[in-house]
């Protein structure tokens, strides 16, 4: 929990500082747009003043945007004067200013500069009236003129590109000019209309009537890539805590394994003390009673007895070699002594030897040995060995109610392989256990429980064994109607 606390911190944080910067881009970019929009109506302004000087004979340069320290001259009726530090020179032409040009050296110096000062106070009144008449002019006409005279594509990339400058992004854009309804008047080279997420939008000239309205839209095509820069030094940090995370888990999943590891290797231990102490306590009391003379003396007696610790001895001997079996699974490979034996040979000595056993609890064991080529390369000891351990699992997870019916058949699937099944009438297999009944130590649903014997080491056995000799083992169980294993190895050529 606090990992995932930690992860979700970090998550929340880089997602507030993206939100953040996406935020502090946009009023940057909105604020570049507007001063673009402005510039082009102080372009659109100075127009029309021009256009009305022009048109009433008074010409101006108003390209000039400062005017301090001014140089002034009077010549007729033109008045100069210059910008200080300046290059250019400005006039202002006045029509039927009589008196205006009288000479300046016969006069003086102070009646030509009461005189000018007059003029000027006249021109003034005169340009007031004029930038009346061009604010109607802006009013009535502006939004008449085409959106390609008013805005052209090489001035708003200009203006663009140096307001963005000016508010510190240098990012690479492109840019379109739009009706109200969103049909492009003109685009730019590499617009996208589609990526709305780094598009911008400013109305331009929006003073004017709405329905005559034009928008400018720019499209940054690097926008994201220079949101998430900012916040790229949170990704080690991010990367770090997840590494701790997975870490963390697969050291908790690895614990668990181990303590249920840990939890098999007891119910093993405690499976094989039992295993080992009913016949060391068979041959104890056997061994008592050859102590007794009467015992001694009955012929029948010392026999039953003398078979009770053979048995016995045997059935100790092969919980001995069980429990040794475990030593192969601590090596990658055992070690095999393979030689071309005959697959229903060995079947039939095994079904031989304990069919008694079968027989024993009311059942029966057949076979169906179908197989024609049936040489195969392996160590028949092992086999031997695997065949008896399945049999032995079918009695020993045999049903109450019924006598248990083994079949043990053989069949040549295809020309390189023989099929062994070995078939029983048993309790089965629930479908969850059927994926673990291969591992160590593993038992079916007995746990501590005596009454049916083994240290679940008997399938993992077969398993190694088959796999070892190049073949497969599947199973194929349904709960109350019993199991059967298919064993299938390659035949000699």
């Amino acid at each position: 929990m606090a990992f995932g606390g930690l992860l979700y911190v970090q998550i929340m944080y880089m997602e507030n500082m993206v939100r953040m910067r996406n935020e502090q881009f946009a009023e940057m970019v909105k604020r570049s747009l507007y001063d673009v929009s402005k510039s082009l109506e102080q372009d659109e302004t100075r127009f029309f003043l021009q256009k009305n000087l022009e048109s009433m004979g008074i010409y101006a340069d108003l390209g000039a945007t400062q005017s301090p320290e001014l140089n002034l001259s009077v010549q007729d009726s033109t008045y100069s004067f210059s910008s200080k530090g300046s290059n250019r020179r400005y006039r202002i032409v006045s029509k039927g200013d009589a008196g205006v040009g009288a000479d300046v050296s016969s006069r003086g110096i102070d009646q030509n500069y009461r005189r000018f000062q007059d003029a000027l106070r006249g021109q003034y009144i005169y340009q007031k009236g004029l930038l009346n008449e061009v604010v109607l002019d802006l009013i009535s006409q502006s939004s008449d003129r085409p959106i390609t005279e008013r805005a052209d594509s090489a001035t708003i990339r200009k203006y663009i590109a140096y307001e963005l400058d000016n508010n510190g992004i240098g990012l690479p854009f492109s840019f379109s000019v739009t009706n109200r309804m969103g049909a492009a008047v003109y685009e730019a080279e590499g617009f996208d209309a589609s990526a709305t997420d780094a598009i911008y939008k400013q109305a331009l000239f929006p003073s004017d009537v709405s329905n005559r309205v034009y928008y400018l839209n720019v499209y940054f095509p690097t926008k994201n890539k220079y949101i998430f820069s900012s916040v790229k030094f949170m990704i080690p940090s991010f990367a770090f805590s997840l590494i701790l995370l997975i870490v963390f888990v697969v050291t908790i999943i690895i614990a668990f394994r181990q303590k249920k590891i840990t939890e098999m290797r007891n119910d093993f231990i405690n499976n094989m003390t039992h295993e080992f102490k009913t016949p060391i306590s068979t041959i104890s009391l056997a061994s008592q009673m050859l102590n007794d003379e009467s015992v001694r003396k009955s012929p029948t007696m010392m026999q039953h007895i003398s078979t009770v610790i053979n048995d016995e001895t045997k059935r100790l001997r092969f919980q001995v070699e069980k429990v040794l079996q475990m030593s192969m699974f601590d090596r990658s490979q055992s070690t095999l002594r393979l030689q071309e034996a005959d697959v229903n040979n060995i079947i039939e000595q095994v079904v031989h030897t304990y069919k008694i056993k079968v027989e024993k609890f009311g059942g029966k064991l057949s076979t169906d040995l179908a197989a024609d080529n049936t040489i195969v390369n392996i160590d028949e000891m092992h086999f031997t060995n695997v065949v008896f351990n399945l049999l032995d699992n079918a009695v020993k997870y045999r049903r109450e109610d019924v006598a248990p019916e083994l079949t043990v058949a053989t069949s040549n699937p295809d020309e390189g392989h023989i099929r062994i099944a070995i078939a029983d009438n048993g309790i089965g297999i629930k479908r969850e256990d059927l994926k673990r009944i291969f591992d160590r130590f593993y038992r079916v649903s007995t746990g501590n429980r005596h009454d049916v014997k083994g240290f679940g080491l008997g399938l993992a056995y077969v398993k190694k064994i088959i796999t070892q000799l190049n073949g497969s083992i599947t199973v194929d169980s349904e709960p109350g109607k019993g199991s059967e294993f298919i064993i299938t190895l390659p035949l000699i050529n």
